[in-house]
């Protein structure tokens, strides 16, 4: 049975964080708010914690799933940023973006997309996810929270209990967060390459 987190969406309460970080450390599932839509999140490392999110999504290992940073020094450990790149980094995080780089060794094989070596990252502008970033002091490996089935993001966090209540770990209500999934920019090309439209901004990356 999932445990069911009220937390408040732009002052989070400092105890319930450290009890959602307790859980991911123990191997948890979590859902939780992002500046784009609701997500599930686990820690990077737990092996049987992304299996679960990937059986809960109906996806397979070709499915690239999302390293969740805090901020830009964070991104830096986990992928090669050259200074172009580094450039529009700064110039959009945090925000709605997710961003295909070339993954750095510190990223296990198995996370990154099997025939490019690349990984998607982010830097979520939500003080929810946020704080969990900062108390827990790690990325985490993230999903959309899209069911198979449905044809967009769940929203509502009582119906997300309900659904994923002997799903997943802990259910972080932080109130209705959207569900416009993330713009999705491949930064490994010699230009920015739109792979997905969604809540930010393409302007910045020369696409009209």
């Amino acid at each position: 049975m999932a445990q069911y987190f009220s937390i408040h969406p732009k002052d989070p309460q400092a105890r319930l964080i450290r009890q959602a970080v307790d859980i991911l450390a123990r191997g948890g599932v979590i859902v939780y708010p992002t500046d784009s839509c609701y997500a599930f999140g686990c820690h990077l490392d737990d092996k049987d914690a992304v299996a679960r999110i990937r059986a809960l999504r109906g996806i397979d290992d070709r499915h690239h799933l999302t390293l969740v940073c805090r901020d830009l020094a964070q991104i830096a450990k986990f992928a090669r940023v050259d200074n172009t790149q580094y450039r529009l980094l700064k110039a959009n995080t945090p925000g709605g973006y997710t961003f295909i780089l070339e993954a750095t060794r510190e990223v296990p094989r198995r996370l990154q997309h099997p025939r490019r070596s690349t990984i998607g990252l982010r830097v979520p502008d939500h003080p929810v996810a946020l704080a969990l970033l900062e108390a827990h002091d790690a990325p985490l490996l993230s999903s959309t929270l899209i069911l198979p089935g449905d044809d967009g993001p769940l929203t509502d966090p009582e119906d997300i209990r309900e659904r994923l209540e002997h799903g997943v770990d802990l259910v972080i209500d932080a109130g209705n967060c959207g569900s416009e999934m993330t713009t999705v920019i491949d930064l490994t090309g010699s230009a920015p390459e739109l792979v997905r439209r969604g809540r930010g901004a393409i302007a910045p990356f020369g696409f009209a």
